[in-house]
């Protein structure tokens, strides 16, 4: 498809009208990047973009293949943004899978966690309803899915240390 764009170590990609892939590598063990998405005290330090100013109020996970998720921002409970959805598959440490039930438009996501060279090269996918619902998520995401994963970066250092 050839929408491309790359910040730093991160790759966002458009492989169709409907899927996009974004891909990086981190120098981090599997099982520690796996961590940081299925353990709501680690995904809280990194998911929120701090340049948005909106933090995580909430951030509750049930990650099993057939469990939910409810993440809220906001600065107060009442005026907060809620995303949410089921996990279709999580098989630790390589791969998740869930909906994004918020809207009307949601896609599912599957991100691979796969083992190179000592770290870990992760794959998210993004698979669309509609090329329009994908042209609607894809303006925001060139900006916050790099700052994110340098978010998530800088938390595995401080994990890795610890290790």
């Amino acid at each position: 498809m050839g929408n491309r764009a790359s910040s730093g170590r991160t790759a966002i990609e458009r492989r169709s009208e409907r899927e996009l892939v974004v891909t990086r590598i981190f120098d981090a063990p599997v099982r520690l990047v796996f961590d940081a998405w299925i353990k709501p005290d680690l995904f809280k330090r990194w998911w929120a973009p701090k340049s948005h100013g909106t933090p995580l109020l909430s951030c509750e996970m049930d990650v099993r293949t057939g469990g939910g998720y409810r993440i809220a921002f906001g600065h107060d409970a009442s005026k907060s943004m809620a995303f949410f959805g089921k996990y279709l598959d999580v098989t630790p440490p390589s791969r998740l899978v869930w909906t994004n039930d918020e809207g009307g438009e949601g896609a599912v996501t599957t991100v691979t966690f796969e083992e190179k060279d000592g770290g870990t090269l992760l794959v998210l996918t993004e698979l669309y309803p509609s090329k329009e619902a994908l042209d609607e998520s894809f303006v925001g995401m060139e900006d916050t899915m790099p700052e994110q994963f340098e978010q998530l970066d800088e938390l595995l250092i401080t994990l890795n240390s610890d290790v």
